[in-house]
């Protein structure tokens, strides 16, 4: 499942940045070569152009599978490290018979003339 919201994610990213960069920006040309008024759902005085309401529709599941992938990768909760092998140094049990070591009497102290 993990995979398959990754594959609509980025095809999603893919499409949101196609949408964006075909809009028109504010006093540009851009739509004259798409036919002008032939971009408007509603004709002319239409209340959006199409390419306005795609961008809006796919931004807003850009941001569900985003949310959905965060949550996904919080909930697991799985490190890198999990399924390493331990140190050689944890595996080994600890003697029990062992005496403690003790510490070597203090040098005494240099004296100079």
């Amino acid at each position: 499942m993990h995979i398959l919201i990754t594959i609509l994610h980025v095809v999603v990213c893919i499409v949101l940045i196609l949408t964006v960069l075909l809009q028109a920006g504010k006093g540009a040309s851009m739509g004259a070569v798409f036919g002008g008024s032939s971009q408007t759902i509603f004709g002319s005085s239409g209340p959006g152009t199409f390419l306005g309401k795609l961008t809006t529709i796919v931004a807003i599941i850009f941001m569900l599978t985003s949310f959905t992938l965060s949550y996904t990768a919080s909930r697991k909760g799985s490190s890198l490290m999990e399924g390493a092998a331990k140190p050689a140094a944890q595996q080994a049990a600890p003697v029990a018979n062992q005496a403690p070591a003790t510490p070597a009497a203090p040098a005494a102290p240099a004296t100079t003339k």
